[in-house]
């Protein structure tokens, strides 16, 4: 059995329902380890890059305003799995994009829909294969955000700006505030 890592986004129509500890607990099924987590504000530029594969679609720029939070709250939770045959696992569970066509007792199955006007509503999102979760998980992570290395990297100087917590008076019962 392959060891491999898959990215999973559960989207904003997903966060809004407050769905997010349901798909949790269903993805545990799979005994996989989460080895990255994050909540994400996507930017065009994001979501463009991860949808690039349908852009020639004409339900491109619907998708990319959904997966942005136009509909409905402006952010994703992204995890990433990792274990023994994750992207199948995760797949299995996860359910076909169509959530009408999805299995009932999968997570696009149970929570998803299509609305109105056409949009696939399905609340998470998941790899399709091994290239495409390399692609994906490279894109929505840096390495030293999960706490497991699963692609090489390299090190490198940079001049980025660091940004950290700024220490702050703290407020002790019994003491007047400043404020």
């Amino acid at each position: 059995m392959a060891v491999e890592q898959t990215l999973v986004l559960i989207k904003p129509d997903g966060l809004v329902k407050s769905l997010t500890g349901n798909i949790i607990t269903v993805l545990s099924e799979t005994e996989l380890k989460i080895v990255g987590a994050k909540i994400v504000q996507v930017t065009r530029e994001l979501a463009e890059e991860h949808y690039q594969h349908l852009r020639e679609e004409k339900f491109f720029n619907e998708l990319i305003n959904y997966i942005m939070g136009e509909y409905h709250t402006k952010r994703i939770m992204a995890l990433v799995y990792h274990g023994e045959n994750a992207i199948k696992k995760i797949r299995r569970i996860v359910g076909a994009t169509n959530p009408e066509e999805a299995d009932p007792i999968s997570i696009r199955g149970k929570y998803g829909r299509i609305t109105s006007t056409g949009i696939y509503e399905n609340a998470v999102h998941a790899s399709e294969n091994a290239k495409e979760a390399e692609r994906e998980i490279k894109l929505w992570f840096r390495p030293d955000e999960l706490v497991h290395t699963i692609y090489p990297v390299e090190s490198a100087v940079t001049e980025k700006q660091t940004f950290f917590w700024k220490e702050t008076k703290t407020w002790k019962p019994g003491k007047k505030s400043d404020a």
